[in-house]
């Protein structure tokens, strides 16, 4: 395995060195890095077209300059990454670092997503081959996949950003409205629990009153305004999330495993109060990171302590509805700054351009709220797009491995339909999966353009237009550098990822 990295590693030192060349002395003969000061009317024209050539050295050739510039870079190894200068003098690791961070902010939540939502959908779809479900589902993933992601954006500009904040003015869920949500709701639950007419019937009803009751609450207790989970609700849904981990992992038949789960979801209810207090006192990211450890190794005491045997099993459970009932926690704490944000931005707290509130100081939990109000429309529009073809994709590849003979064999064995699917076919199904992420993730690092132009992000993909436009030849080339780390990495894991999925590939 190692010696196989080492090769794949110092490959991609030759690749990026090539690319890079060819990069640089293409982009360098592409235009004219002095044209807007040769048009200026300036007095001092002359010294500040002598300033960029000295800044930028333009007066040697690109093939010569371009070992100039590599030289910055393999200054990264004694800690002094030297990637020149923009156009306006300013370093570009510096407008480098900030356009990544925003990137990386907006691509990673809204791929993750898009992967666990489209990856789940196709699944389901597949096992529900040619039911309402699954033409609903084709039918919705086509219209995404074909719609331009700019009128995405607009349109959810105008019907979450500015509906939303005018809904805030009285936010009370009409009756009709309730009641649309609850038939839809019910109808997808349903369809995605599959059966005979009696159980869809039962699923459509159950599902139809939880969805009702949910929004009738909402209304009367103003949680739109004053949002907040509590003890209650964090009980409630720890325990339904033990019940599917349990489900999912091992089935409900290994009585350990959910014991363990269940265990862990009643104590991250029971130590809401003292993590409160904790967030209260150390409200720092040091003291939000060094809590998720804690509560991780808790789910895993618990786990080995009601293991017995198959500890294994039991520690993987628990210690994943350790990560839910954690992250349960931490966003109830973030939705109690949420009246306090509202009240910062004059009622109007869903932002349609930018990536912050310009002048916003406050706590952590301010600060997070803000995130989530900038990033949340960005990342919807790249998730839809996005899970469009993750569904599709991973409909195709789990309905090719149903047919395989292998898991017609374990079938015949007399295995569970929940150990096929999930021991046999999805794991294999998840193979070209890796391989479309591994390429999404390697590309979209460099920057969603017209996404972050939509809703005036600046990421990388808007420094790498706007460097294209006026020659910012080193500007170009930081861009370039990271996008291709990142493309090379992605492909080296995904290849790696190969053996782990499935345990005939080996990877030499």
């Amino acid at each position: 395995m190692w010696s196989y990295v080492l090769r794949r590693v110092l490959i991609a030192i030759l690749v990026i060195f090539a690319a890079s060349f060819l990069v640089y002395v293409l982009a360098a003969n592409s235009g004219d890095p002095l044209e807007d000061l040769r048009g200026s009317t300036a007095p001092n024209k002359e010294a500040l077209i002598a300033a960029r050539i000295q800044l930028l050295h333009l007066d040697i050739a690109p093939p010569i300059r371009y070992f100039l510039w590599l030289g910055g870079v393999l200054k990264v190894f004694i800690g002094q990454l030297d990637l020149g200068a923009t156009l306006t003098g300013s370093a570009v690791t510096t407008v480098l670092s900030q356009s990544m961070w925003s990137t990386l902010q907006l691509v990673s939540i809204a791929t993750v997503l898009a992967i666990l939502f489209g990856v789940s959908i196709g699944m389901i779809s597949a096992l529900r081959q040619y039911s309402g479900f699954d033409y609903s589902v084709t039918l919705i993933a086509f219209f995404f996949f074909a719609l331009p992601t700019f009128w995405v954006g607009q349109l959810l500009k105008l019907n979450i950003a500015i509906a939303f904040n005018d809904f805030l003015a009285d936010p009370q869920i009409p009756p009709v409205v309730i009641l649309v949500i609850s038939l839809v709701a019910a109808f997808v639950w349903a369809s995605a629990m599959g059966g005979q007419l009696k159980r869809f019937a039962i699923n459509f009803a159950l599902a139809g009153v939880l969805t009702a009751g949910i929004l009738i609450y909402t209304n009367l207790t103003d949680s739109i305004r004053n949002p907040n989970l509590g003890p209650i609700w964090i009980l409630i849904i720890g325990v339904a999330a033990a019940v599917v981990i349990t489900q999912l992992t091992t089935g409900l038949s290994n009585r350990k495993a959910l014991f363990s789960s269940l265990t862990v979801a009643v104590l991250g209810a029971a130590l809401w109060w003292p993590v409160q207090f904790a967030f209260f006192y150390f409200p720092q990211w040091w003291a939000v990171a060094g809590l998720a450890a804690l509560a991780l190794g808790v789910g895993a005491l618990v786990g080995w302590l009601w293991g017995g045997n198959d500890r294994g099993v039991s520690i993987r459970a628990a210690m994943i509805t350790a990560f839910i009932s954690g992250l349960l926690v931490l966003v109830d704490r973030i939705l109690g700054a949420w009246p306090d944000y509202v009240a910062n931005t004059g009622g109007r707290p869903i932002s349609t351009i930018g990536s912050e509130t310009p002048g916003l100081d406050g706590s952590i939990w301010l600060s997070s709220v803000d995130s989530f109000a900038h990033v949340l429309l960005p990342t919807i529009t790249i998730m839809l797009i996005s899970l469009a073809s993750y569904s599709r994709y991973s409909r195709g590849s789990l309905l090719e491995v149903m047919s395989m003979d292998y898991v017609r064999t374990a079938r015949a064995k007399g295995l569970n339909e929940r150990t096929v699917i999930m021991r046999h076919a999805f794991r294999n199904a998840l193979i070209p999966i890796a391989t479309i992420v591994a390429f999404d993730l390697g590309g979209l690092i460099g920057g969603a353009v017209i996404t972050e132009t939509v809703f005036a992000w600046r990421g990388m993909g808007t420094m790498f237009v706007q460097a294209l436009r006026v020659v910012d030849l080193n500007s170009i080339m930081g861009v370039f550098l990271v996008t291709s780390l990142f493309a090379l990495l992605f492909n080296l894991l995904a290849d790696i990822a190969y053996s782990v999925l499935d345990p005939r590939i080996r990877v030499n």
